[in-house]
C-alpha cells in the first residue's frame, strides 16, 4: 500500500475532515459529521483507496 494522497491534498483532506468532525459537536449535531473520519484517516495515512480504483496519484513521490 503505497502513498497516493499528496502535500496539498493531504492538507484539504485534514481540515475537511477535522471541520465535519467538529460539526458533531459545535453544529448542527447530527451524526453524518462521523464521515469526516473518512479524509481524516486518508489524510494520516496518505492513502486513498478511491484513488487507486480510478487510478489517480497526487504523490510526487509514489510515482
Amino acid at each position: 500500500m503505497g502513498k497516493n494522497v499528496g502535500g496539498i491534498d493531504r492538507a484539504l483532506r485534514l481540515i475537511v475532515g477535522v471541520v465535519l468532525i467538529a460539526l458533531v459537536f459545535v453544529g448542527p449535531q447530527t451524526p453524518w459529521g462521523w464521515v469526516g473520519i473518512i479524509p481524516l484517516a486518508t489524510a494520516l495515512f496518505g492513502y486513498c483507496p478511491a484513488y487507486r480504483l480510478i487510478g489517480l496519484n497526487t504523490c510526487s513521490a509514489g510515482k
